[in-house]
């Protein structure tokens, strides 16, 4: 007895269910088990998790129709784009995100086995547990930090601004990345790695 028999609505929906299944499976897994357990940031979870649902909706059903595979990816790329143009991600976050709507569009594209999709459902979820897995990297931490003055040596001297940070943080600063200033106000908006001391 398969799959299929065991459906008790349209039997060409058993498939589709499948695969569903799959992609829900794996991007709780990654979202939820991976992401959200070191990184505890909840927009992306949530962002991550409703576009993984959106694209593997859009893509199930343009691969019904007569429209081509390219075009559903170039779809796809104006919807990444779309939405990643509101905030800017690290290169972390972002990462995350694509594996969600990786998932999906491996689940959702008509023409492979179901075995086929879970054994690369697989190697993604596997991959980015080992890759990213804080005993494979040092843990460094990151944090998102708004200054109420615009520090002299924020562009000129990195060096010096590392040292600057972790002296009024407390940790060891590895890098910092500056996502706005704001001469106006006199505030600048610093993406930080750090290591505990």
């Amino acid at each position: 007895m398969n799959l299929i028999d065991l459906w008790p609505f349209d039997p060409a929906l058993a498939p589709y269910a499948a695969r569903l299944g799959i992609d829900l499976a794996a991007m709780l897994l990654l979202v939820f088990g991976l992401y959200y357990r070191r990184y505890r940031n909840k927009e992306l979870v949530t962002a991550a998790s409703l576009f993984n649902i959106f694209i593997f909706s859009v893509l199930s059903v343009l691969s019904k129709v007569e429209f081509g595979l390219a075009a559903g990816f170039g779809l796809f790329a104006i919807l990444a784009m779309f939405t990643l143009r509101s905030e800017p991600l690290g290169k972390t976050e972002i990462t995350y995100f694509f594996g969600s709507v990786a998932i999906a569009v491996i689940c959702s594209v008509q023409g492979t086995s179901l075995p086929f999709v879970a054994a690369t459902v697989l190697i993604v979820l596997l991959g980015t547990w080992a890759l990213d897995h804080p005993r494979v990297l040092r843990s460094v931490d990151a944090i998102r930090v708004t200054l109420d003055k615009i520090d002299t040596h924020a562009l000129a001297d990195p060096d010096a601004m590392r040292l600057a940070l972790s002296q009024r943080l407390g940790v060891e600063v590895m890098s910092y990345q500056i996502t706005a200033l704001d001469y106006i106000n006199d505030m600048a908006r610093l993406h930080v790695f750090y290591r505990k001391r």
